[in-house]
């Protein structure tokens, strides 16, 4: 399969990368050119709001598929960029031009387009745990952005007649690097309320990206990504109660289970979490050079 894959050097995005690169022809499309990247991929340095630059690359190249991972995750990261003109712009030149050539889509949303973190006061969900069904009310910038990337997937989807698959991953740990395992972490519930406690390994976000590639899918589909348990490994209800004093009317979360439920990925993907804080918190791991 020809793929190409924006922000293919980015924090998650080399993991997805340098996984694909074993079995595919991969393009790696970002904003600058690499000193020494992977050596089964072509790189190629493009701003991806620019959308007739996008569209003359993604014509020539004709993939089979397209990931597009490329974003600013937090405001400020880029100084003087806009971080939701960026990443909206980006999502619609890219996913335009990946429907015009018959090309398949997965890409990165987030959890973030729930609207639970980032928000001033963030709100309990309507149940737990949190199915993709339930409404999307970012207030955020961030949040705000993945909720129109949706959106322009779900646009190219119907016009275009690809399918447009829509990752919502929570916060993404790298093994051996887990900050939500992390003394300061751990010691303030405040730290990690607004997405419940819930994380994900980087390498079940990589599983979840093979399995959406080759899934039997029509249209746009979304798809919640966590881990197995909750980063506290404490019950979860307890951890609500303890933080917000109540719990959703509909609630039927169980032990320490993540906040975000799998379900749908588990049954449209035959994609489940295998990674937990337990063992992949301290896990020795080479990060991909790409």
């Amino acid at each position: 399969m020809d793929v190409i894959v924006t922000g293919g050097r980015g924090q998650t995005g080399r993991w997805v990368v340098d996984r694909l690169a074993a079995d595919h022809a991969v393009t790696c499309l970002d904003r600058a050119l690499p000193e020494e990247g992977h050596p089964g991929v072509d790189y190629r340095a493009l701003d991806l709001t620019d959308a007739g630059g996008v569209f003359d690359v993604v014509t020539a190249l004709e993939p089979d598929a397209v990931v597009h991972w490329a974003a600013i995750p937090v405001a400020g990261q880029h100084p003087g960029v806009d971080l939701y003109r960026n990443n909206t712009l980006a999502a619609h030149a890219v996913l335009s031009a990946a429907g015009r050539v018959g090309a398949r889509v997965v890409q990165a949303s987030s959890d973030g387009a729930y609207g639970f973190f980032f928000a001033d006061e963030t709100p309990l969900p309507e149940a737990l745990p949190v199915a993709e069904t339930h409404p999307l009310c970012p207030e955020d910038p961030y949040g705000l952005s993945k909720l129109v990337a949706e959106e322009v997937g779900k646009t190219v989807a119907r016009r275009e007649g690809v399918p447009v698959v829509s990752l919502r991953p929570t916060w993404i740990q790298e093994p051996g690097e887990y900050p939500c395992r992390a003394e300061g972490y751990l010691e303030d519930l405040a730290a990690g309320a607004g997405n419940f406690w819930s994380y994900v390994d980087v390498r079940d976000v990589v599983d979840m990206v093979e399995a959406a590639l080759v899934a039997d899918l029509s249209g746009h589909e979304a798809f919640n990504c966590a881990g197995p348990d909750n980063a506290f490994g404490r019950p979860l209800t307890e951890l609500v109660e303890a933080f917000y004093g109540d719990l959703p009317a509909d609630c039927t979360v169980t032990g320490d289970a993540a906040a975000y439920d799998t379900g749908k990925a588990q049954a449209l993907l035959d994609w489940e979490p295998t990674r937990s804080w337990r063992e992949a918190a301290e896990a020795e791991v080479p990060a991909p050079q790409v």
